[in-house]
């Protein structure tokens, strides 16, 4: 995952300790663009010591990290979202034009195809 790259939120199920010290959360579905990417830590409880890829996203703000020496924002783990399929040019015009022959129906006369 990049800087600017949209993804999909996966999994927006959080304890309720995490509910308690965001403002912002993420909803399941809902589409987000990476604003920064950052080593972060597995638990926020306690400075945990194993590491994760954590973002910050764009459309979310939320407070400092209590237990970052530097307070950065409370960012989210990597893995509750999934990249964004996004349409290429080519596949963009294969499915329009697939989509005009479907919408004519090899039928004259531009009207609505009728048995």
């Amino acid at each position: 995952m990049i800087k600017g790259q949209k993804v999909v939120c996966i999994n927006d199920t959080f304890p309720a300790l995490i509910r308690a010290i965001y403002k912002q959360l993420p909803i399941k579905g809902s589409t987000y663009t990476i604003r920064e990417v950052f080593l972060g830590r597995e638990k926020v409880v306690k400075g945990g010591d194993s590491a994760t890829v954590g973002l910050l996203l764009a459309e979310l703000s939320n407070p400092p990290d209590p237990f970052h020496q530097g307070k950065q924002e409370l960012g989210f783990s990597s893995e509750r979202f999934a990249p964004l399929e996004e349409k290429t040019d080519e596949t963009s015009a294969d499915e329009e034009a697939g989509e005009l022959v479907e919408a004519g129906g090899g039928q004259s006369g531009g009207g609505f195809w009728q048995d």
